[in-house]
């Protein structure tokens, strides 16, 4: 045989045949389904067609994704700067509007400064592995979003996971003291399960050990608090010098993109080192112009919060699920097929909601994700509760 000649060998991706065939019996596929035109979207002014679905699946919270005023925000941004920010941030990719909304972030949950990136997950990835390294020690929620168990694993930090919302052993691992710096990290409220993390506890142990505790608000911005400010502003940690928020703009503001917000040194420290911020194209800037109405909607609306709390309370009574901190109802049911076959009979009836099943949750907790809006209407509150009587039962009956 020629020395340079190659040796046939197996398909290198054949084992993806195997994997997919046991994903399949464990039912934990997963199927991409677009949405069209006339699905139903929130905040369509259509939507009450009966033949068209009503989304309780999406984050849009507060209903601001098609509103006239958010879509304009963002055309006159695109007619401005055009389709892409053309560059990093640090080159070509920062326009007068990125810092418009940075000012309105701040302003809007109390922070002194804010930085914005790409999306909520580099957000996150740019703040834990910009303020830790391997001396340093990262205290993380179990049920912590799939991007900050990202973060803490780039981080190059120790990392130990501790059970959820348990306080005392956040207070064990800092205790050890084998670091150099320490960060606590959590979700405020969790995106699977809707609870609200023990902030205002986390933040007593965290300055106890002289270490620092960084908040994912992403399902908290426009909901949690007087006026949607946040769960940290509402605890009134907002503007303590050992508390750092990251926050997207895919939810509660009906955009897309993330920032951090803290003290002005952490944004210059971020400006420097943060990766997915230097080295990331920066947010389209119909993006940033579209985010920047959304929360101003918010700032003179600040009743929005109000009502989409309301309306996910109603939710989880209709389906015998745990009031909810926020927008997110939990409803467990078990097993994947279980939760699998609810989401087909809730869509059968025109209502459409978030199937979650292991590895976004643990074993045996296979649920469905309910996410309220605020302009939610009667109507869509009624549909809501036919299709679920049809998926799980009526509460407290077998389902």
């Amino acid at each position: 045989m020629h020395p340079h000649t190659t040796k046939a060998v197996a398909d290198p991706l054949g084992w993806l045949d195997s994997h997919a065939r046991r994903r399949e019996e464990a039912g934990l596929r997963r199927v991409v389904r677009p949405r069209t035109p006339d699905s139903g979207a929130p905040g369509d002014p259509a939507r009450g067609d009966p033949t068209r679905l009503l989304d309780l699946a999406g984050n849009d919270y507060l209903g601001l994704s098609r509103h006239p005023e958010v879509i304009e925000g963002g055309v006159r941004a695109l007619r401005t700067w055009g389709a892409g920010s053309t560059g990093s941030r640090l080159v070509t990719g920062t326009t007068t509007l990125h810092g418009d909304l940075e000012d309105a972030l701040a302003e809007h949950t109390g922070f002194a400064a804010a930085l914005v990136f790409a999306s909520g997950y580099a957000a996150n990835l740019g703040v834990l592995t910009s303020l830790t390294g391997p001396d340093d020690l990262i205290v993380s929620d179990e049920r912590n979003h799939a991007s900050l168990v990202d973060a803490c694993r780039l981080s190059r930090a120790q990392v130990i996971i501790v059970p959820h919302a348990d306080v005392e052993a956040v207070d064990a691992a800092l205790a050890e003291r084998s670091w150099q710096h320490a960060v606590v990290v959590t979700d405020s409220v969790f995106s699977a399960d809707g609870d609200l993390a023990p902030l205002a506890a986390l933040h007593t142990v965290v300055r106890s050990h002289g270490a620092l505790l960084v908040v994912d608000e992403a399902h908290s911005l426009g909901v949690v608090g007087p006026g949607g400010r946040g769960a940290l502003a509402d605890a009134g940690l907002a503007s303590e010098p050992d508390v750092i928020a990251t926050v997207t703009l895919s939810k509660a503001l009906g955009s897309q993109g993330g920032a951090v917000l803290g003290p002005p040194a952490v944004r210059a420290h971020l400006i420097d080192t943060a990766r997915t911020f230097i080295f990331d194209t920066g947010l389209a800037p119909a993006c940033a112009g579209a985010a920047l109405a959304a929360l101003g909607i918010l700032t003179t609306t600040p009743e929005l919060a109000d009502g989409v709390r309301r309306h996910a309370r109603h939710l989880a009574d209709l389906t015998g699920a745990p009031r909810p901190a926020g927008a997110v109802v939990s409803v467990v049911l078990g097993e994947p097929e279980r939760a699998v076959r609810a989401t087909e009979i809730c869509r059968a009836h025109g209502v459409a909601v978030g199937c979650f099943r292991p590895p976004t949750v643990p074993p045996g907790t296979s649920r469905l994700r309910v996410a309220a809006r605020a302009n939610l209407t009667a109507t869509d509150l009624a549909r809501a509760a036919d299709a679920f009587a049809a998926a799980i039962g009526t509460p407290g009956c077998p389902g």
